[in-house]
């Protein structure tokens, strides 16, 4: 897609920035689809917290251990694609100097010539697992949005890395997109969540035209359904409250919903309870930021 141009970079965070993994994955599955390398890594001294996110352990094939350190690094496609060339940009949301951590990493980009960027994110939300992954897709820039049938962000409160690196993009004149993933609150147990990492890829492929491999995940996203199913049969309470976020979902997509229809059902629902449910995401939902 022209808009995006044929140099785009797709970044995810781990972090708050992550529900059921969705995001991160998303990168790592487009990374482990093709052959990359990696041109540009942070220095992890400057912006992590290592009593908040350590560095792992890990042992190698040969018995010996390897420390691994958090990072952000940007990794660059080494063959020609259709459509787009997706660069990849992954690593943790980093706990100082956000200013300085943005600035790194546009100027990465522009040293990469990158011509648009798709920041990744998902949330908790009150959805059912059963129905489709709905994921919100906005931007700041009114020509993307003309174009590409984006939403206007809303949202006013405390931000996250992905929107500080946009903000900074779109001041060095790199038009930019979010894509946020509703995950089921009550699936944590859950993780990862390959459904919502599956229409995350969906809505990067539609939105530039890169041919992305999906490999095994749908299966993974119908099995990790199944298990949710199996789950819920032996809770009634769970399944109750399922069916009225499947009879809510189903008032908003309906074709002949209208705004008014929708609050009245969004209201019913809350008499229900369903406002009281675990993990509810009002406040901070990236669908407004």
């Amino acid at each position: 897609m022209e808009e995006l141009g044929d140099r785009v970079l797709v970044v995810a965070f781990d972090g708050w920035n992550d529900a059921g993994e969705a995001a991160s994955a998303a990168a790592a599955h487009i990374r482990e689809s093709g052959a990359y390398r990696e041109v540009f890594s942070v220095d992890p001294e400057l912006y992590f917290d290592y009593q908040y996110t350590r560095p792992q352990i890990k042992m190698d094939a040969d018995g010996s251990r390897t420390l691994t350190w958090p990072d952000a690094t940007v990794w660059r496609p080494l063959h020609p694609a259709e459509g787009a060339r997706l660069w990849v940009l992954s690593g943790v949301e980093p706990a100082r100097a956000w200013q300085s951590f943005v600035a790194e990493l546009i100027d990465a980009a522009l040293s990469e010539d990158i011509t648009g960027i798709i920041a990744l994110g998902s949330m908790m939300s009150d959805v059912p697992h059963t129905r489709p992954i709905s994921v919100f897709a906005g931007s700041d820039n009114d020509k993307l949005r003309a174009a590409l049938g984006l939403e206007k962000p809303t949202y006013e409160g405390p931000a996250g890395i992905l929107t500080v690196l946009t903000a900074a993009a779109e001041e060095a004149g790199i038009p930019t997109a979010a894509l946020w993933a509703s995950v089921p609150h009550y699936v944590a147990g859950h993780t990862p969540s390959p459904k919502a990492t599956l229409a995350l890829l969906d809505r990067v492929t539609a939105l530039t035209g890169a041919v992305v491999a999906r490999g095994e995940l749908p299966a993974e996203a119908l099995a990790w359904e199944a298990s949710i199913d199996a789950a819920a049969a032996d809770d009634e309470e769970m399944t109750e409250y399922i069916r009225q976020l499947e009879q809510t979902r189903d008032t908003w997509d309906s074709p002949e919903a209208s705004g008014d229809a929708i609050a009245q059902e969004f209201e019913r629902y809350l008499r229900r309870g369903g406002g009281e449910g675990p993990g509810k995401p009002s406040r901070d939902d990236p669908r407004r930021s």
